[in-house]
């Protein structure tokens, strides 16, 4: 997981090109908790992470913001009481890239750190 969180970010325009199915599913199988889904015909990577009340899921939140405002790159959160659902996806390309699974390792990283 870390290895893939240590990865530098590819710069992304409307003409590049997003990952295959291959690739996809090469790189799913190193974030086994999170899921492959198609929302508005854009593939996504998506995950729901548990906490003990609404003011950690909040802190946890405004954590994976800091982590994509420093990247460029932001994801859908979805904050409820006791968890917080993050979605991954690269908007210009309407659908995966290589930095969507670089941001979903670093946001384990950091859920790994927060409950530990």
């Amino acid at each position: 997981m870390s290895e893939l969180a240590n990865q530098s970010f590819i710069p992304v325009n409307a003409s590049s090109v997003g990952l295959n199915a291959l690739e996809i599913k090469t790189l799913a199988e190193q974030l086994p908790l999170w899921n492959t889904l198609e929302i508005d015909s854009e593939l996504r990577l998506q995950r729901a992470f548990k906490f003990k009340d609404f003011n950690q899921a909040i802190s946890f939140a405004n954590q994976v913001a800091k982590i994509a405002d420093v990247a460029d790159h932001h994801p859908s959160l979805l904050v409820e009481w006791g968890k917080v659902t993050v979605t991954w996806w690269t908007h210009v390309i309407h659908g995966l890239h290589m930095n969507d699974f670089i941001m979903a390792s670093r946001t384990d990283l950091l859920y790994k750190t927060q409950t530990t």
